[in-house]
């Protein structure tokens, strides 16, 4: 049981998290920075013109995406489980 291991674990939770958020954050955030400029450009001040699209995109994310994301955190506690004797003994 040495503190390598738990450094590895904990690396590879944050990296799942960082992947599984992206995942679901950078559409929202492209079609933000998308709606900013043509509001810009357009002299649109509209607030539901900026919340509604991100909001529709970010739940598409999360429909297109939720067999993936449910899959890697399956693959990723699998893989703790399975450390568990490697640890404790």
């Amino acid at each position: 049981m040495e503190p390598e291991v738990f450094v590895d674990i904990l690396s590879d939770a944050l990296f799942l998290v960082i992947k599984l958020v992206a995942a679901i954050v950078l559409p929202g955030l492209t079609i933000g920075i998308v709606v900013a400029v043509f509001q810009a450009a357009t002299s649109i001040n509209e607030q539901t013109l900026s919340f509604l699209p991100r909001l529709i995109i970010t739940i598409l994310a999360l429909i297109a995406g939720g067999h993936w994301l449910t899959q890697e955190l399956m693959d990723y506690f699998k893989g703790i489980v399975l450390l568990i004797p490697e640890i404790a003994g």
